[in-house]
């Protein structure tokens, strides 16, 4: 979960434009963004790095993805997020992580060693701050990642919100807060949230901008690799001078030599 340690992105700088409202009357707060720029970098990395998910699973990082900026994007300045989805059906394990900080955001696709369990299960490690670490976890049915984080919210934050699909590539959340009007809430459609700010009376809260970007270096694949080196370099290198190794955060591809893997342990 480290993040980049900086101060809040500028609105002039280039990136995914997040917007937060409150919803005067009906006490709710409504995040919403376009994600088509936030996609085209995502899939530029995917290029990048050969890196080519199944269609399913596809579709299903983009919705988890947009979930998870709009989840972001109405939370504090100084909390880096991350968020385990583990599916039965299909079987895999979706990954994100974002630090609000500086509005990087990333994650990948698992699908090797995912293990088999009797439901899938959704788990939530946030830092605030200079704080400890804290995680929760709910289990939730079906494949769909808004059902997983709604369910987050209502059994873990201890209220509701819902996400919402509305076309284009454009996604919003509605999320409850203190005498929100429930009957209001729960009867919501993605056609009357996209009619919200005509319908009822909004004032904005925030502008966040948030970019798709992970940080993984040549010295951070090292600190991965070197408890493995330290306990038997032979089995970890067998005969071969370099090893790729992916990185656990967004998959992208690193090259190691065994050279460089010696000198950074001897520093250490």
């Amino acid at each position: 979960m480290s993040g980049l340690q900086s101060t809040p992105p500028s609105e002039k700088e280039p990136g995914l434009e997040v917007r937060t409202w409150f919803v005067r009357e009906r006490n709710a707060l409504l995040a919403q963004a376009d994600f088509g720029p936030l996609y085209v970098d995502y899939y530029l990395h995917l290029a990048d790095h050969g890196i080519k998910p199944e269609l399913e699973h596809d579709a299903m990082f983009k919705r988890a993805l947009a979930g998870f900026v709009l989840h972001c994007a109405s939370r504090p300045w100084n909390e880096l997020t991350a968020w385990t989805i583990n599916f039965q059906s299909p079987l895999v394990n979706l990954f994100l992580t974002g630090d609000n900080e500086d509005g990087s955001v990333t994650g990948r696709v698992f699908t090797d060693n995912v293990k088999e369990m009797a439901e899938n299960l959704f788990f939530a490690d946030v830092i605030r701050g200079k704080g400890e670490k804290r995680r929760s976890s709910v289990s939730f049915e079906g494949n769909d990642p808004f059902v997983a984080f709604e369910e987050f919210y209502r059994r873990s934050e201890q209220r509701s919100a819902r996400f919402f699909d509305l076309g284009d590539e454009s996604y919003a959340l509605v999320s409850e807060h203190p005498d929100c009007d429930m009957p209001w809430f729960d009867a919501l459609t993605p056609a009357q949230v996209k009619s919200l700010h005509d319908d009822e009376e909004t004032n904005v809260m925030e502008r966040r901008i948030q970019r798709w970007h992970c940080g993984c270096n040549q010295t951070r694949m090292l600190q991965v690799l070197a408890p493995a080196f330290q306990a038997d370099a032979d089995a970890l290198f067998e005969d071969d001078p370099v090893i790729e190794i992916r990185c656990p955060r967004c998959a992208s591809r690193h090259n190691v030599t065994r050279e460089a893997m010696e000198a950074y342990v001897a520093t250490i």
